[in-house]
């Protein structure tokens, strides 16, 4: 167990790298001043997000996002600060990209990874199928002992991925939003359970908890959410900020499932031993 600093980032994404990487590399810089060990980004915000900013592949110059994603690991390395980015990830032709989060570390290294697992849309002209492919695995990493781990936006419906992340260790969860399209009536509902299901995963897993998102119109705003699920703190909603917070794995909150959670997550769903008795068998008596 250990402690980081942590850069909460969002702004107003645009359709090209090159504007969208002037406010990340300020950002970057701001984080670093303020003594951030790692920011955290929203989906897409490199590249921009197909079937919002991008209508469609070819408006994507692949050239441009590789060159902005290289600049993001120079400035990375000068800066000696890891980084969480959102970014379209070309795939061979004719597949369709992933939408993905690449980590790189304070050496300027891409280091993995993750593809966003469940893409919204019932079939591959619906919704984030239309323009993405899904990935198939779990990705994590460790930025000064403190192991992370990684879903996108649509993801934090499933709350099977919060708990496998568990096993696999995770004590701060990035989950990186950008509300392509959301309307009044979807910013209605999602205010609210956006924020309720991440504090519930947080307080379940007893992990921290890295919400950022854009600042759209109809866009709930960046927050973190410790890990007996209290929100941290929340950014002003659709302005350009950086939050900046300590997380530290060795400080003790209240754990209620504590005792009995690896008995769970391993198919036993009761505490203490079990009784054998006819009254605890027979539901249909007083």
């Amino acid at each position: 167990m250990a402690k980081l600093t942590l850069a909460t980032c969002q702004f107003q994404i645009e359709n090209t790298p090159q504007q969208n990487l002037r406010i990340i590399a300020r950002q970057m810089r701001s984080a670093r001043q303020r003594g951030a060990h790692l920011a955290h980004f929203s989906e897409a915000c490199l590249s921009g997000y197909l079937g919002a900013e991008l209508q469609s592949l070819r408006e994507v110059d692949w050239a441009l996002v590789h060159n902005a994603l290289k600049r993001v690991q120079e400035l990375a390395a000068t800066l000696r600060l890891w980084v969480v980015i959102g970014c379209n990830h070309r795939l061979s032709s004719p597949h369709k990209p992933h939408n993905s989060l690449y980590v790189i570390n304070d050496r300027g290294q891409l280091v993995t990874r993750y593809d966003k697992l469940f893409c919204t849309g019932k079939n591959s002209r619906d919704g984030d199928l239309r323009y993405y492919s899904p990935g198939q695995e779990f990705i994590t990493f460790q930025v000064r002992n403190v192991c992370c781990g990684l879903l996108i936006c649509h993801d934090f419906r499933y709350p099977e991925l919060f708990r496998e992340y568990k096993r696999q260790g995770v004590e701060l969860m990035l989950v990186s939003f950008h509300c392509a399209g959301m309307t009044r009536q979807g910013f209605e509902h999602y205010q609210y359970s956006v924020p309720a299901t991440i504090q519930a995963a947080a307080a379940s897993n007893y992990y921290a908890v890295s919400v950022t998102n854009g600042t759209r119109r109809y866009a709930f705003p960046s927050m973190v959410v410790d890990t007996e699920g209290k929100l941290i703190t929340r950014a002003p909603a659709h302005r350009n900020a950086v939050l900046v917070n300590r997380i530290d794995t060795r400080r003790r909150l209240y754990d209620a499932s504590a005792d009995w959670r690896d008995r769970c997550m391993n198919g036993t769903y009761h505490s203490g031993q079990c009784v054998e008795d006819v009254r605890s068998r027979t539901r249909t008596d007083f």
